[in-house]
């Protein structure tokens, strides 16, 4: 039996009309390019390894409890509260409560409530009850800003800061440790 060999021209007509094309392919190609961007995305995201001692903290945009507009700046700030799940968070509110806004302030401490994987139902919730803590909340709802932050299940972390670089990380339990030793 002999091979054979099938040529097979290409049509120059099409059976779609050429805007038709035209969006398919501009389509295509904003696809593949949100798909790339995702990609390159979770790389990063990935690669923003938390913070260690000695290293400068990048300044961030974030609003509050109030949806007020707030800017962290890390040479300002001497003390870094920051809480990753909602149970450590309450506890942290009612420390924070009782130690009152004023001495945050004087102690240059800025809390930070991580509530980007809270879901639309708990926010619901969560936001209007935030609104009545006379402390301010900053409200992490970026995961690459939270992702810099080191984390221990059911603690606050603290990170104290000199000259906005690192000084030291510790953990803090609310409820069964004093905020007054992780504030020195």
């Amino acid at each position: 039996m002999k091979s054979q060999t099938i040529f097979c021209k290409f049509r120059k007509e099409s059976y779609f009309p050429a805007e038709t094309i035209e969006l398919m392919k501009s389509n295509l190609i904003k696809t593949a390019g949100a798909a790339i961007a995702a990609c390159l995305g979770s790389v990063l995201l990935c690669v923003a390894a938390p913070y260690e001692k000695g290293q400068a903290v990048a300044s961030f945009q974030a609003k509050d409890q109030h949806e007020q507009a707030f800017t962290f700046a890390p040479a300002d700030t001497r003390f870094l509260l920051v809480t990753h799940d909602m149970d450590t968070g309450k506890k942290a509110n009612a420390v924070l409560t009782t130690v009152g806004p004023d001495n945050l302030i004087k102690q240059k401490v800025i809390y930070l409530a991580n509530i980007h994987g809270m879901p639309a139902i708990g926010r619901a919730f969560a936001l209007p009850k935030m609104k009545k803590y006379s402390h301010r909340i900053i409200l992490g709802d970026d995961a690459e800003l939270i992702a810099r932050f080191p984390t221990e299940a059911g603690k606050v972390t603290v990170l104290a800061l000199k000259d906005g670089k690192v000084e030291s990380i510790k953990y803090w339990n609310p409820g069964v440790d004093a905020l007054d030793g992780f504030l020195k």
